[in-house]
């Protein structure tokens, strides 16, 4: 078990790492008795950092949504971190331009985005129920950046450099309708998005990829808040990026994306990094 005094060093270092783009040469993972359980204090302190800094943590970007990796990685749940008011913007007219500071070895990919309008309190929802707690959900792109040579890391890693989240942009956001719901659960395992570079095409992905069904992924994430921090479950107003929709792509400064979508109903956006 790790030492407060050591959670509170390596939450420094990390912080720094972020902000610096400076590399972080021995991941956590390499340092005796660093767990899971480590990591999420060391995200806890961040949060706290971040806050008494200004900046507002808003919501939650998921890791290890394909849950064939769990058994490898001796997983039993997916993971998380937090997203603050400076890292999550939005599009406007669909369209976005986002300028990275201090990036490392930047990479791109398009998630579902819900924005919660009630907490999610109770495990082992389905899909159905989760999207009854939802007020909106949209396309987004996130941008990740690994602060470990060669993007070798493990979940403990994940979570405790802020998920490796850089920033994300959220699309148009598309109201969930109660009458539309069980429309929108099969819509959302099915559906496939292809994503163009320049108008070059990349990549197709599908909703699939995200634990079966992006809601599902979401319905998940809720349950495993709820065991680790019950008394901190996914509240009202949050905002989730519920994991990647295909592999993420490398991505530098004048790269021009943009995402297709078949099968759901959602404006695709578009992003240009400045």
């Amino acid at each position: 078990m790790w030492q407060k005094s050591e959670v509170a060093s390596l939450a420094s270092e990390l912080q720094l790492a972020q902000e610096t783009g400076r590399m972080v040469e021995v991941p956590p993972s390499d340092r005796p008795g660093f767990d899971l359980n480590a990591a999420y204090e060391v995200e806890e302190t961040l949060k706290r950092l971040r806050e008494a800094a200004g900046h507002k943590a808003i919501g939650r970007k998921v890791g290890y949504a394909n849950k064939a990796m769990w058994r490898i990685l001796k997983l039993d749940t997916l993971v998380w971190g937090h997203m603050y008011d400076d890292t999550v913007h939005y599009a406007v007219n669909n369209s976005a331009a986002l300028t990275i500071s201090h990036p490392r070895s930047l990479k791109i990919e398009p998630e579902i985005v819900f924005g919660m309008k009630h907490p999610i309190a109770t495990e082992g929802l389905d899909a159905a129920a989760v999207l009854a707690a939802t007020d909106w959900l949209a396309l987004g792109f996130e941008i990740i950046d690994c602060p470990f040579p060669g993007w070798k890391f493990q979940p403990s890693d994940f979570v405790a450099s802020f998920g490796l989240h850089a920033a994300l942009v959220v699309g148009e956001k598309t109201k969930v309708r109660p009458d539309q719901i069980p429309k929108l659960v099969d819509d959302l395992a099915g559906f496939k998005v292809r994503m163009l570079k320049s108008g070059a095409f990349v990549e197709e992905g599908s909703g699939r990829n995200s634990l079966k069904n992006p809601a599902r992924c979401l319905a998940e994430l809720g349950s495993a808040i709820l065991r680790r921090f019950p008394s901190e479950p996914l509240s009202a107003e949050e905002i989730v990026s519920s994991g990647t929709l295909t592999a993420g792509h490398p991505t530098q400064q004048g790269d021009v994306w943009t995402v297709e979508v078949l099968g759901l109903s959602l404006p695709p956006p578009s992003l240009h990094l400045t």
